[in-house]
């Protein structure tokens, strides 16, 4: 099967870096892939069969959805892999590197969006992420 991968590099200890993509007080303020959208609510139990959950939603409230799925593998501050609820693999690796730590995540792609809109969407939601770890880190 096809897979899209998408990374950025993330100045900030892996600890953090962890912390803030794991745990539901942070993932509300980063997952979303564009500034008119938000996530209002997440849960995550993160463990081998935990299963997680992040509401995504237009800030005008025209469009939302959960983003979910179950645990397949977490090894702390290092992998994570789960299988999204319309049955796609996803991974998500953390390595560390020139004082700060590289996050990729591979995802094998839906069928009803063109690829390129698929990876600019993931890989902005990524952004968000680097740019919420850093701006917190300080």
């Amino acid at each position: 099967m096809e897979t899209i991968t998408v990374s950025t590099n993330v100045k900030a200890p892996i600890a953090r870096v962890w912390e803030f993509w794991t745990r539901p007080e942070h993932i509300v303020n980063w997952c979303h892939a564009s500034d008119d959208w938000h996530a209002p609510h997440a849960e995550n139990d993160l463990r081998d069969g935990g299963r997680f959950v992040t509401r995504m939603e237009a800030r005008d409230g025209s469009a939302g959805f959960d983003f979910g799925g179950t645990y397949t593998e977490v090894t702390k501050e290092n992998r994570i892999a789960y299988i999204i609820d319309d049955a796609r693999n996803v991974t998500v690796l953390f390595d560390g590197r020139d004082g700060g730590i590289r996050v990729t995540e591979t995802f094998e792609p839906e069928t009803r969006n063109p690829i390129s809109l698929q990876c600019a969407g993931w890989q902005s939601i990524l952004d968000n992420f680097r740019t919420y770890a850093e701006k917190e880190s300080v």
